[in-house]
């Protein structure tokens, strides 16, 4: 499971792959709980000498109590695993609104210039050399797609788009 689940949250992390991570945490916590308790008690019974307990018996027990550690173990060895999904899913979201967050930023201040040459021009001052002349409009439109032009070409050769 937490393999598979690796490998989906590379592709694409959901809201319930960090819940299921979160539900094999705590049933690994529960099973390394449970299980200690068996251990330390088999290992008890496994070094000290008993009269009550047979030698077959005593060779189940030191089985039994091997069997305890390695569980316990594995419960510890798939808590970093899942410990190390945990932060795969983090940094995959991470990335996910890094990548939304520069393309907002790109369209921000794509649009912050473009901006600021409209208020200049909705300003409607009489002494603008521009409002009079015959070709205004064209030219304010024109700086204004010129300077998107600009900004795109800038963007590229940084390779942020």
């Amino acid at each position: 499971n937490l393999e598979r689940m690796e490998s989906s949250i590379v592709k694409n992390p959901k809201p319930k792959h960090l819940q299921k991570i979160l539900q094999i945490k705590r049933d690994l916590l529960l099973l390394r709980r449970s299980v200690w308790p068996h251990m330390e008690i088999l290992g008890k019974l496994k070094d000290e000498e008993y009269e009550n307990i047979h030698s077959e018996t005593k060779r189940f027990i030191r089985d039994c109590h091997d069997h305890s550690v390695q569980i316990i173990d594995m419960a510890e060895t798939y808590r970093d695993v899942s410990i190390g999904l945990q932060d795969l899913y983090m940094s995959s979201i991470s990335n996910k609104m890094n990548e939304v967050m520069k393309v907002l930023t790109i369209i921000a201040t794509i649009f912050i210039p473009l901006s600021f040459v409209t208020g200049l021009y909705g300003m409607n001052f009489v002494n603008m050399p521009e409002i009079q002349w015959q070709w205004g409009y064209p030219f304010a439109w024109g700086i204004m797609i010129g300077m998107v032009i600009i900004m795109i070409i800038y963007f590229k050769r940084k390779r942020w788009m």
